[in-house]
């Protein structure tokens, strides 16, 4: 059972920059087996996907993001993270990290995913 805990969220005014932690609890939750993805859900809204990175895939970004946002993996941690610069109260949401086996395919596609975290708060104000 892979177990995923979010951190790094927090309120900051737009223009400014987060890191977002995500830690996986499983032995085998490594780079070169999973597809690691980060998602984010504002109220009202539909969940999106943020950015994607796998060992056999490019990284994938949502239009929003690119240039912005850069998804990494520390693999001896066992640890993904999202950097976030230059953020606007549209970055606003509720952000998970999501992990599924294999490395292949490697996009936003929330269907894809089996493992959630509990997701941590980004607010920005204007």
């Amino acid at each position: 059972q892979v177990r995923l805990v979010e951190s790094g969220g927090a309120s900051v005014q737009g223009g400014g920059s987060l890191r977002l932690s995500c830690a996986g609890s499983s032995d085998t939750f490594t780079y070169g087996s999973y597809c690691l993805a980060w998602f984010r859900q504002a109220p009202g809204k539909e969940r999106e996907g943020v950015a994607a990175i796998s060992s056999a895939d490019p990284t994938t970004y949502a239009d929003s993001v690119k240039g912005r946002f850069t998804i990494s993996h520390a693999n001896g941690d066992r640890i993904l993270y999202l950097q976030m610069n230059n953020l606007n109260p549209d970055d606003s949401a509720r952000y998970y990290c999501a992990a599924r086996r294999g490395t292949a395919r490697c996009t936003l596609d929330a269907g894809d995913f089996v493992h959630w975290g509990q997701g941590t708060q980004v607010t920005v104000s204007s």
